[in-house]
């Protein structure tokens, strides 16, 4: 398999996620603003949408959207509890919060890249955000994870997000139950790796 990714986007969920599982993967670096790829190529001819991440199955099928994404690389390592069982209650909770983290966290942020926003819009996008860290803050009260004991793909994405805020002056210490479990889970090795491997992989 191959992952598409970039540097502090997105990305670094699935390359989390493959991590976890173990599964073999190559990386191909995409420069965001060209679209070229470390490998030589047009990235636009492997995701014609543009945007990371892509995963190029061993059969040249390309999977995309992240949430997609990652809930594939853990149904092909069940043993490792990064999703529950397709078809039960708790993959549709699974789901849940990706689509959550998706809507709400991921789309409510992303706007804050864009450094020419006027300060009262970005007031704006940061009151909606905050109210979205008091609901996630109040979840993590009696829990470890997401899900509960486990880590799953959802707090790959959750973290992955997470990370953002240091780009945008958020202090996550206002919700001190996020900011431990952030800090948890950047401790994780495969995390520390990820994050390793993207700082240290050649430039396109």
């Amino acid at each position: 398999m191959k992952l598409y990714f970039a540097p502090n986007t997105c990305s670094l969920s699935p390359h989390i996620v493959l991590l976890e599982t173990g599964l073999p993967h190559e990386l191909v670096r995409v420069d965001m603003q060209s679209k070229k790829m470390s490998d030589g190529g047009d990235y636009r001819k492997i995701n014609p949408k543009g945007y990371v991440a892509a995963l190029m199955l061993d059969n040249d099928t390309v999977l995309t959207e992240g949430a997609a994404i990652v809930q594939y690389l853990a149904d092909q390592a069940p043993d490792t509890r990064l999703a529950p069982k397709a078809g039960t209650f708790e993959r549709v909770r699974l789901q849940e919060w990706l689509n959550f983290i998706t809507g709400e966290i991921h789309a409510g942020s992303a706007p804050l890249f864009n450094k020419t926003l006027p300060e009262d819009v970005k007031s704006h996008f940061k009151t909606r955000l905050f109210a979205r860290f008091d609901f996630v803050e109040n979840h993590l009260a009696e829990r470890s994870y997401l899900m509960g004991a486990d880590f799953t793909v959802a707090d790959a994405y959750l973290f992955t997000v997470l990370d953002w805020m240091r780009f945008f002056e958020i202090e996550l210490g206002t919700w001190p139950k996020i900011a431990a479990y952030r800090d948890k889970i950047a401790a994780r090795p495969t995390v520390v790796t990820a994050r390793r491997r993207e700082a240290q992989f050649p430039t396109v």
